[in-house]
């Protein structure tokens, strides 16, 4: 690539660019400074005695003159110096005469304008040292060709952008480590899983990683699920898929993710199968670690792959700097604001604060916030939002938004954490938008809820393919505390649930999150007997709108809804609650109870009906439907991932059943033995036919059967067909990233960063003083 502008960088990233540039050219290391008040040095070499010195001039889009007046003032410690080479670097285009009448500004520092590269000389070094343009990417990535090939990437796909937020993406990024470290990764395994808290940056470092290929002209696809994968991969093609927050955005839970994580490690087989295909995935960190303790393919040791945390704790002083320079810089802070930060002395306490965060750096920086704060109270308000992130939101949700949007958000508050389809969410509003309407006389419209949509759309909600969820965690955060100031306002939400799992995000937020007293529990419970009516027809699984052949999980299993129909039974003291349970256990919502959904939850309500609730009426009956439900279970089909979990789970409950469970285990034992073939003709992961084995080694014994050499010959005939249709290499250990070299970057380093941010004001200012 050549050509480049160089107005997408900011100063600091310029002079990076210039240091190795130059640097390379004349042969040199230089060490890196600023250009504040350290004698104007942006690189030096020392060496024998000689030193070469090194300035470097961001005027790209400034008139020569105005670069010509920089050049007048450089400081006298700079003059002075003996026995150096003085090279100057701007990404200003210059001609001959312009380099002659720099010579003549700076006298005896500059002889030759030879060592003047300006903007076409930076250009033909970039031509040079092609591995020095490729290790700056916020150079190329602001290149028009690669940005239009994201912008034409992002319309083919689920999320909207502009070309603006592209570019506002690649100059707010502050290069650092990980990206080598995690490039390097997927190259070598054609997949990687970028994981770790939320807020430290894992979306941004896997836009970039996939941005950087998309510069090496390979197709970029977004995708929101596994299908879509499946569907658009061409072995013939270069393409590199992007699932970002792919547990997330499924809303898995324990049960759940058992129907998604066979796709994704086939989707990960196949792509690591193609030479052409490289797959970047992000979760946050304790979400992965859950789904890899219950998934057995997410733990399978061969699909351990290239699992690479992103923690705050990579990013080095200087990192954390760069990253509110950039922010300052691109969110086009006033800078009597920044003023501020530097007069406080806040800028420091800020990058060393232990709850820094990208996140709170992004929101503290944006224009929507400092509309309400002055000049003066800017840097007590950005440590106070340190100190307690919550605070960024408090104004605005309370002041800038009107009742409409804040009822869509309490809409989506108690949907799942990861995002919910607009329709649902629509569903949630439209109940509980009118009541609030009604209770409190305010106007309401039948386009409320596409017009709170449009206005919370990129400051409060982020929607992509038609997925709602909050643009930052730290939003949910602040609601957490801001519901827990109105009891009332809970009870009125109760009243308006209209899906099950909804009612058990409120129910689960007013006992355990924010616990209410018990008066409290027992008028929000009371206030939820409409919902509990619903649970009899209320759909668990629901067919996808834009795909009718797929079903996705919907809401609560019968086992959960009955846990909770117990539950608010014992908080309201309303015996109509158990009557539900009993017409649930009698006839489950979608007309039977699965292994898939129930398995666990029917025996934790067996055990907890004779240990909690003996004294409710008809406890005992509820018991005699369930444990009927669990035996019919047994004596039905178990597919071989079933098996031995649920005959383990019932085996450990024996104590808890009125009848003889062992004889309906055998049973089941003695159908796997017996459909050997059949069962497992349609699994393809060699992981759970050897988990298989283990489970008839321990379970035949018990039926009297010793021999399995019949079933192990099918089971390892089942393995080599599928070893033989792919040729996967073994994957490495997980590895967490750490900055090998210390970095050391003071306060110094710190205030000539920022330098450059000051320095027009403070001119201003002289100006007016004079």
């Amino acid at each position: 690539m050549s050509g480049y502008t160089f107005s997408n960088l900011s100063p600091a990233d310029f002079e990076d660019l210039a240091r190795d540039l130059i640097g390379a050219e004349v042969g040199v290391r230089f060490e890196a400074f600023g250009p504040g008040p350290d004698g104007g040095l942006d690189g030096r070499h020392a060496k024998a005695g000689r030193t070469t010195v090194l300035q470097a001039k961001h005027y790209a889009g400034s008139t020569f003159r105005a670069l010509q007046r920089a050049m007048a003032e450089v400081p006298q410690a700079l003059k002075s110096l003996r026995k150096s080479r003085y090279l100057l670097a701007t990404s200003r285009p210059l001609t001959p005469q312009n380099k002659a009448e720099l010579v003549r500004t700076l006298g005896p520092l500059l002889s030759d304008p030879a060592h003047i590269y300006s903007h076409g000389d930076i250009n033909a070094l970039l031509r040079k040292f092609g591995d020095i343009e490729r290790a700056h990417i916020k150079l190329w990535l602001s290149s028009s060709t690669v940005l239009d090939r994201i912008l034409h990437a992002a319309s083919r796909r689920f999320t909207e952008i502009t070309r603006e937020e592209i570019e506002v993406k690649v100059r707010v990024y502050a290069p650092n480590p990980s990206f080598k470290q995690a490039r390097d990764k997927l190259e070598a395994e054609h997949v990687i899983i970028i994981s770790g808290p939320p807020g430290v940056g894992k979306t941004t470092l896997a836009e970039m990683i996939s941005y950087a290929y998309l510069g090496e002209e390979w197709e970029y696809v977004a995708i929101r699920s596994l299908d879509d994968g499946f569907a658009s991969i061409v072995d013939s093609r270069k393409q590199i898929f992007f699932f970002d927050d792919f547990l997330g955005r499924a809303a898995l839970d324990t049960k759940s993710l058992a129907a998604h994580d066979t796709e994704l490690a086939k989707f990960i087989k196949r792509v690591r199968r193609s030479k052409n295909a490289r797959f970047v995935l992000t979760t946050r960190a304790p979400i992965f670690e859950e789904a890899r303790r219950v998934s057995e393919h997410l733990a399978d040791r061969a699909l351990d792959i290239t699992k690479y945390v992103l923690d705050v704790g990579v990013y080095t002083r200087r990192i954390r700097a760069r990253i509110l320079y950039n922010h300052l810089l691109v969110a086009g802070t006033p800078r009597a604001h920044i003023q501020a930060l530097w007069d406080a002395k806040a800028l420091p306490k800020i990058i060393d604060h232990p709850n820094y965060n990208p996140r709170i750096i992004e929101a503290m920086t944006d224009a929507m916030h400092l509309r309400s704060l002055p000049p003066e109270t800017y840097a007590a308000s950005f440590l106070s939002t340190l100190k307690n992130p919550l605070l960024v939101w408090d104004i605005s949700f309370r002041k800038h938004i009107t009742p409409r949007c804040r009822h869509l958000l309490f809409s989506l508050f108690f949907c799942s954490e990861y995002g919910v389809d607009i329709d649902e969410l629509r569903a949630s509003f439209n109940a509980l938008h009118p009541y609030f309407c009604k209770k409190y006389s305010i106007e309401q419209d039948p386009k409320d809820f596409e017009e709170a949509l449009k206005i919370l759309e990129g400051g409060y909600l982020e929607i992509r393919d038609q997925r709602v969820s909050f643009v930052n965690p730290s939003l949910r955060d602040y609601l957490i505390t801001y519901l827990a100031d109105d009891a009332d306002l809970l009870e009125d939400l109760a009243h308006t649930a209209v899906k099950a799992s909804w009612a058990d995000e409120l129910w689960s937020y007013v006992r355990t999150v924010c616990p209410l007293p018990p008066e409290q529990q027992k008028r929000v419970a009371t206030s939820l007997l409409h919902t509990a009516q619903l649970f009899l027809t209320m759909p668990i699984w629901k067919q996808d709108s834009r795909d009718t052949s797929t079903w996705r999980l919907y809401d609560l299993s019968n086992t959960e809804r009955i846990r909770l129909l117990l539950e608010w039974r014992t908080a309201s003291e309303d015996t109509r609650f158990m009557d539900l349970a009993l017409q649930l256990a009698n006839k489950p919502a979608g007309g039977h109870f699965t292994v898939f959904r129930d398995e666990i939850g029917l025996i934790r309500l067996l055990r907890s009906l004779k240990k909690d609730y003996t004294r409710l009426e008809d406890s005992d009956a509820l018991f005699e439907k369930l444990e009927a439900a669990v035996i019919g279970l047994l004596d039905g089909h178990l597919f071989p991932h079933e098996f031995e979990n649920f005959c383990d789970a019932v085996d450990a409950a024996q104590d808890v059943f009125e009848t003889d469970i062992a004889h309906h285990i055998d049973d089941a034992i003695t159908r796997q033995l017996d459909d050997i073939d059949a069962s497992i003709s349609d699994i393809d992961s060699e992981t759970e036919l050897g988990d298989y084995k283990t489970a008839l080694q321990k379970y035949a014994p018990r039926v009297g059967v010793t021999n399995l050499d019949t079933a192990f010959r099918a089971i390892d005939r089942r393995i080599e067909e599928i070893s033989s249709q792919s040729d996967e290499a073994e994957s490495p250990r997980s590895a967490v990233y750490r900055p090998q070299d210390k970095d050391q970057f003071d306060d110094k380093a710190l205030q000539n960063l920022f330098e450059p941010l000051l320095s027009a004001l403070r001119a201003r200012n002289r100006a007016i003083v004079g």
